[in-house]
């Protein structure tokens, strides 16, 4: 891993409140956005497969969360899991706390 992509990752984890990690045709991430879009969040999207270095990003989110799947989600730099843990979050209320 290249510490220029690990930098490059970090600045865009901290570019906006909610960051995802995503693939423009993964159905997990899908419902990860859309979740954000029903509670009016606004978030910065990363669509991976629409980029060159798709690969290198992913492994650096895995050493930086522990898995390389998508969605990857960050709220104010920290990282919140995946699709399962936000749908979990929204649905039992909490995930407004994250945001404030």
């Amino acid at each position: 891993m290249s510490s220029g992509k690990s930098k490059f990752v970090q600045n865009l984890i901290e570019s906006d409140t909610v960051v995802i990690f995503s693939k423009s045709y993964c159905p997990y991430c899908q419902l990860t956005k859309e979740i954000f879009d029903e509670m009016d969040q606004k978030f910065t999207v990363i669509e991976l497969d629409n980029r060159k270095d798709c690969e290198e990003i992913q492994e650096v989110l895995g050493q930086m969360t522990g898995a390389r799947t998508v969605p990857r989600v960050f709220i104010n730099g920290s990282f919140l899991g995946g699709a399962s843990d936000i749908k979990k979050l929204y649905e039992n209320g909490q995930l407004h706390n994250y945001l404030d």
